[in-house]
């Protein structure tokens, strides 16, 4: 008896099915049974079925005589499920690598519940991808099992049967179903919720929810949205049947009502001559269902009303939004005429700081900051930040602004220093007499500014004439080595001057801070006298996502062995999107791995850290001053530098050793080799390259050049060519 029964039901999906069958069947957890139930499709799915049974006997293959639909194709397939859970994958969708293996671990670790509720991500036929906006409903529901009553933020994520995992015991004794029609989703999933004695979750992407361009049924401009009605009828004659569950009732009116109005406001949904009468079956329905004490939450009391008046209200909506905008606008074009009618002067005692698109207090901003207050505390130093949110993790008593408001606008007409690491907006301009620090994330790596114009794979993400508009206003460009300056002065042909400070931001890590480390440790729950192997990837400009899982997470602290502790540290561009989804929050809640990527500082995560393995990241820059073991695992290389470029051939100047493949990085780390006499050898030249400006005190450097006017000592580096010009072939460029 297989531990998972996967059902897929087939309907002229054939351009998507093999990816959907591959994602099933390559799986690392085996120990499954894949029935495809082909729904008379017309096309080549039933063929495809076929071959695929022939090749693997976990697939078993229903081929019906009629098209039934989405729901009773299902239905077709469950009497022939053998498995102790049930999962429904829809065949244009996919598992993510792992999935099984995490659902049956998670099935374990909470003793097989009726129901497991997972995440999922959409993926857009334009090459996009968002995780479920509710994903944190999983994470906070996360602790151990419980009924819908106990939690019943479960109900509101997306009603559809395909991110849950079934006892199939429970199913068949429930005698649970899918009825015909459009929803056949929500009466199965609210009776199936309400009846659960316990539910779980799992706070891991374990599916791609395709949202294809055409084709996708609910997009699809039809009647056939009425259906909607008849299964929301369903779900109250269920309730209805089970007293214990009258106490329901409102909310599922309340529900309906919303996925009625939801319906009706979609401009893809309804027929244009058919949403008046849309409109008074949902009202009529929402009459008939109305809770006995009259209750009707304002958003929805428009279904008290007629079509006339719903019609009314939208327009006016939208109409108020205009007017709104416009009002937005034409304040903004008369404070720009009034700024421009009279200015104040600057400001010499005022500095403006931000980092990372207004982050917070950290990176080179903040070293700087730090420094000024020390050295040079007559100027009052002036933070933007995001929102109140980020406010609230600055210093008490720390002066700052949110973008956009009054303040913003007072303090940047008149400040004299701007610091940032980002770009400042276009909206804001430089008046003559101000000064621009810009410090750059560290050394790089990856091509940079108008050198992406060559790489279609980076122009992606990145505006290149605008991004060189707003580093014209630099009038300082922070560099910690040579090879730094000669990239930058390539990369932005702007009139700045390149000050050979070294990175504030890495004051700390020449300095070295052994308490800093023990207490990131310590923040970081590792245990005393642990090597932390610390993995920190970068973002894929060959992915439209940037994520690349190139390492099995899982079986790599595995393989480190007892008395290692692997911590994860995401590229900051990745930390809110679906890669911690995919397994990395997973893996953190178990215990398997540490999740660093929160750490507002990544010094400090370098300080704790004995050894780095990273790919492409400029963070090896940084770690190398720590004078520890760094691995580069490169297993992607020309596909990375073909699509984004790269100012050096890591893989021939790495500052330790280089692995090609898993196996190789896993026997670096089982043979003792990431840390011997060659890797020493390796980092040592690479210091002396790359560590030449870095000695403890740049903040004060930049403070001392930059605010008090003292001259900057001269470095007696020599220029030369930059190692992309000599050394390495771009791999777009014909041979």
């Amino acid at each position: 008896m297989p531990r998972f029964s996967v059902i897929v039901p087939v309907h002229h999906v054939q351009g998507y099915l093999h990816a959907c069958l591959d994602s099933v069947l390559g799986q690392s957890y085996r120990d499954l049974e894949l029935i495809a139930v082909d729904d008379r499709s017309p096309d080549g799915c039933g063929a495809i079925l076929d071959d695929y049974a022939a090749r693997d006997d976990r697939v078993r293959v229903l081929h019906l005589e009629e098209n039934v639909g989405l729901g009773r194709a299902r239905n077709a397939g469950m009497p022939h499920a053998t498995g102790d859970h049930l999962l429904f994958l829809d065949s244009d969708d996919t598992l993510t690598p792992g999935a099984l293996r995490a659902l049956a671990d998670r099935l374990d670790e909470t003793g097989d519940p009726d129901v497991l509720v997972f995440d999922y991500a959409r993926t857009y036929w334009w090459g996009g991808t968002r995780r479920n906006v509710l994903a944190h409903v999983l994470a906070e529901a996360s602790a151990s099992t419980f009924t819908a009553a106990e939690r019943p933020e479960i109900l509101d994520l997306l009603m559809v049967v395909w991110n849950k995992v079934y006892r199939r015991d429970f199913v068949e004794r429930e005698g649970f179903t899918f009825p015909p029609g459009y929803y056949e989703d929500t009466p199965w999933t609210f009776p199936v919720l309400l009846s659960a004695e316990r539910i779980a979750t799992l706070d891991r992407i374990c599916l791609y929810y395709r949202q294809r361009r055409q084709g996708n049924i609910l997009s699809t401009t039809s009647r056939k949205h009425f259906d909607v009605h008849e299964q929301y009828a369903r779900v109250f004659r269920f309730v209805d049947a089970r007293p214990a569950l009258a106490h329901w009732r409102p909310f599922l009116h309340a529900k309906m009502g919303e996925h009625c109005l939801d319906i009706l406001s979609k401009p893809d949904r309804l027929p244009p001559s058919d949403r008046a009468e849309f409109f008074r079956r949902t009202a009529e329905m929402f009459h008939a269902h109305r809770p006995p004490d009259g209750r009707v939450p304002a958003e929805l009391r428009v279904l008290e009303g007629s079509y006339a008046g719903y019609v009314l209200r939208r327009r006016a909506t939208r109409t108020g939004r205009e007017l709104q905008r416009q009002a937005r606008t034409a304040t903004a074009a008369r404070a720009v005429r009034a700024r421009s009618l009279l200015r104040r002067p600057l400001d010499p005692h005022l500095a403006v700081y931000s980092a990372f698109s207004h982050r917070g207090m950290v990176g080179d901003p903040a070293a700087v900051y730090r420094a000024a207050r020390e050295l040079a505390p007559h100027i009052r130093g002036v933070w933007v930040v995001a929102d109140e949110e980020r406010a609230t993790s600055l210093p008490p008593g720390t002066p700052f602004v949110l973008p956009d408001t009054p303040e913003y606008r007072r303090v940047t007409e008149r400040a004299t220093y701007f610091v940032n690491n980002v770009n400042w907006a276009g909206t804001l301009v430089k008046r003559p007499g101000s000064v621009h620090v810009h410090t750059h994330h560290g050394t790089p790596l990856k091509y940079a500014g108008a050198d992406l114009l060559d790489k279609p794979g980076a122009r992606l993400h990145f505006d290149v004439p605008q991004m060189l508009r707003r580093a014209d206003r630099w009038d300082h460009s922070l560099v910690a080595n040579l090879h730094s300056e000669l990239v930058w002065e390539r990369a932005f042909p702007c009139h700045f001057t390149s000050l050979r400070s070294g990175s504030p931001r890495n004051d700390v890590l020449v300095r070295g801070d052994e308490e800093r480390a023990r207490a990131t440790r310590g923040r970081l729950g590792i245990p005393e006298g642990d090597t932390v192997v610390l993995y920190a990837p970068t973002r894929r400009d060959y992915r439209r996502d940037g994520l690349a899982e190139r390492i099995d997470l899982a079986r790599f602290a595995a393989d480190l062995g007892e008395g290692r502790t692997l911590v994860v540290r995401l590229h900051p561009t990745l930390a809110d999107g679906p890669a911690r989804g995919l397994g990395l929050s997973e893996l953190h809640r178990r215990g398997v791995l540490v999740d660093a990527t929160d750490e507002p500082e990544v010094q400090d995560v370098l300080l704790a850290a004995d050894v780095l393995v990273t790919d492409y990241s400029s963070v090896m820059f940084d770690y190398a001053l720590l004078d520890r073991p760094v691995v580069v695992h490169a297993d992607d290389w020309d596909a990375f530098r073909a699509s984004r470029g790269a100012y050096l051939d890591v893989t021939a100047g790495a500052p330790g050793h280089v692995t090609r493949s898993y196996p190789e990085l896993a026997w670096l780390f089982a043979s003792g080799t990431w840390a011997d006499e060659e890797s020493a050898r390796l980092r040592a030249a690479f210091r002396e390259r790359f560590c030449a400006y870095d000695d403890g005190r740049a903040a004060e450097r930049v403070v001392r050049a930059v605010m008090l006017g003292e001259p900057l000592p001269e470095s007696s580096g020599d220029p030369g060519l930059l190692p992309a010009q000599t050394a390495v072939r771009d791999l777009l460029a014909p041979s």
